[in-house]
């Protein structure tokens, strides 16, 4: 069991509240449904590799599977995670559409429970109640490796906990736009699949290309992104290096930063869970963070939080550990 540390309950967004993650199951369709999203795109991941060594893969899998990476991936670590969870920023009604519906057609979960999840997870950082952290398992190396697992993918196929929505997010329960897009959810991932099987046939001029594009830029996709989320779950709370003290387990992991679109720097983000930027340092690639600042240099995003040189420094812990 995980040691019994638990926070104070504080208000929505504060700097100790609330990361990535995708919602456990909460009930049996709940959970056959994120088994199905998890697994089968690993079946297919196996018909991909085939088609590489079998000098199948043309530019145009590869350009489909990019074309819904990106801005599916910045669905998620933009919207549902720096907005929505943390409210690092403010937008429009409509340009809040389009991040809910971009995170939706990841294949994540539901915008609202995403959210709630997230948050409780910040809240109980590796204490008993976080859903999924690696801590907590056991001993020695059979302990970490189960904690590992739990926290990567055990927690969405055999959790039966629920995401406490009307606790851990009534403000976004609160808001028509993105509570339409929640019970929309379906819609969203229909479309997400159904994207990357129209360009292909637009690439292509033919079904077989759209069915390729469908692999790439669905169940490759799927399980990209997916994984690396469960990364920042898992690995960026057992691996790295701390450049803040904080009351948990989160380490910076610069090598899985770029492919996480700057989520892995996430001892800083659990320092500063309302920073728009989780890569403080000057070396610290942050994509996500670059693509907010551009938004609001075009006027589409204010009210960016951004963290103070001196509050930075109370919290450094001087050499990184």
């Amino acid at each position: 069991m995980q040691a019994r540390c638990r926070k104070p309950e504080g208000t929505l967004i504060t700097d100790s509240d609330y990361t990535a993650g995708m919602p456990a199951a909460g009930s049996p369709v709940d959970r056959i449904a994120n088994a199905a999203v998890t697994v089968v795109p690993l079946v297919l991941i196996a018909v991909a590799i085939q088609q590489s060594w079998g000098g199948l893969l043309v530019w145009q899998d590869v350009l489909v599977f990019f074309a819904t990476l990106i801005p599916f991936g910045f669905g998620i670590t933009v919207g549902f995670h720096r907005l929505f969870t943390h409210r690092s920023f403010k937008t429009s009604r409509p340009m809040r559409f389009l991040w809910a519906v971009l995170g939706s057609m990841a294949l994540e979960g539901p915008v609202i429970e995403w959210v709630a999840y997230h948050r409780r997870h910040h809240r109980f950082s590796d204490c008993e109640g976080d859903p999924h952290s690696p801590h907590g398992h056991g001993s020695g190396l059979l302990g970490a490796l189960r904690g590992l697992f739990h926290a990567h993918v055990g927690w969405v196929l055999f959790s039966d906990e629920s995401a406490e929505e009307e606790r851990y997010a009534p403000d976004l329960l609160a808001d028509p736009v993105v509570r339409f897009v929640d019970r929309t959810f379906l819609l969203w991932a229909v479309a997400g699949l159904a994207l990357p099987f129209g360009l292909g046939v637009a690439l292509t001029g033919s079904v077989f290309g759209g069915l390729m594009g469908l692999l790439w830029g669905g169940a490759v996709r799927i399980f990209f992104l997916h994984h690396i989320t469960f990364c920042v779950n898992s690995l960026c709370h057992f691996f790295g290096r701390r450049s803040f003290a904080t009351t948990d387990h989160s380490r910076n992991l610069a090598w899985l930063a770029p492919f996480t679109f700057g989520e892995a720097w996430h001892n800083n983000h659990h320092a500063f869970p309302t920073s728009a930027r989780h890569g403080l340092g000057r070396a610290e690639l942050d994509p996500s963070a670059a693509l907010i600042a551009a938004m609001e240099r075009l006027g589409l995003a204010w009210d960016v939080v951004r963290i103070r040189p001196e509050r930075l420094a109370a919290k450094a812990v001087g050499g990184a550990q």
